[in-house]
């Protein structure tokens, strides 16, 4: 038996009817979104007072509360990523079994995967010989063990 989809979002982004007449985004990062039960300062200086179950992952677009025209929204920030473009599918194999024993997570991003970038991925990678690139932009994938 094959189990998937442990991680489930929150919520499913609500209807547009819930909405207030303004959304703020709150930028998080993979590690910020797995932080349910925290203090959280919005941009507009308005503070939030997260209480969710643990275990609890917060999806962009998960709707964290609503003042009155005001609503507020987890959107993903971004965070140093590495690029990584295989040039077949087995040298995509051999970085996500090497990435996967790291105990990180790998996401697909059109023909290339991300990896939140550190300096063991960078030696891991260029000892393999692929081709990569550190960039910033959102990571929708889980923060490495070490970090939770």
């Amino acid at each position: 038996m094959k189990i998937a989809n442990l991680r489930l979002p929150l919520a499913p982004a609500p209807p547009p009817e819930v909405l207030a007449q303004t959304v703020v985004h709150i930028p998080m990062t993979a590690l910020d979104r797995r932080r349910v039960r925290r203090r959280l300062m919005a941009p507009d200086s308005t503070e939030l007072l997260l209480a969710f179950p643990t275990g609890t992952y917060l999806a962009p677009g998960t709707l964290l509360e609503q003042r009155g025209d005001v609503a507020y929204m987890v959107s993903a920030a971004d965070e140093d990523v590495a690029v990584i473009q295989p040039t077949s599918t087995g040298q995509a194999v051999a970085v996500a079994h090497a990435i996967g024993n790291l105990h990180r997570d790998l996401v697909e991003d059109g023909h290339a995967y991300l990896a939140l970038w550190d300096g063991p991925l960078e030696l891991l990678l260029t000892r393999m010989g692929v081709a990569f690139t550190r960039e910033s932009r959102p990571f929708l994938g889980r923060p490495s063990w070490a970090d939770e």
